[in-house]
């Protein structure tokens, strides 16, 4: 246990590495920011984010139309893991697997937090409405063409808990 207390959730209480798989699972908040495409400048390393949906992605719930055969179906989807996720830099700042590797809590939209799986719709971290093409539609555009920040920005909806009414 990371400080002992059976009281607090399991992603305070644990390791990544000790997380069952219901609960690894559980750490995807559904935002589907990683289903982006990206691209990395060769010399810096520098990622860049696209609007540029993955063709699994579905753009409205922001899940993987087909989650469990992703891997086979898209060559470059990165399978997350307890070792690799801190070296992935690509994944937004507001992931829950980041956040854990990093030391961090999750956001109050996250599910596991709020209890419902649209508030990461609501504080507008999701990209819901956002994915400005799917990457099967692309019809020889450069995907240079398609950079955009909105992806490593953080909507300051997201940052403040609505207060109760």
């Amino acid at each position: 246990m990371r400080d002992g207390s059976a009281d607090l959730p399991f992603w305070k209480r644990k390791a990544l590495a000790e997380f069952t798989a219901a609960e690894w699972e559980s750490l995807c908040d559904g935002c589907g920011r990683c289903c982006l495409n990206k691209l990395e400048d060769e010399d810096t390393g520098e990622i860049f984010h696209t609007d540029v949906g993955c063709r699994l992605l579905d753009g409205h719930t922001c899940r993987c139309r087909d989650y469990p055969n992703r891997h086979a179906k898209v060559h470059n989807c990165d399978r997350l893991t307890p070792t690799n996720v801190p070296r992935l830099k690509w994944l937004p700042r507001t992931c829950g697997y980041r956040l854990i590797a990093e030391g961090r809590d999750l956001y109050w939209w996250h599910p596991l937090v709020s209890g419902d799986p649209d508030t990461v719709h609501a504080a507008g971290v999701s990209v819901r409405g956002r994915v400005g093409l799917f990457e099967d539609a692309m019809n020889g555009e450069d995907l240079e063409d398609r950079i955009v920040s909105w992806p490593e920005r953080i909507p300051p909806r997201a940052k403040r808990q609505p207060t109760a009414r």
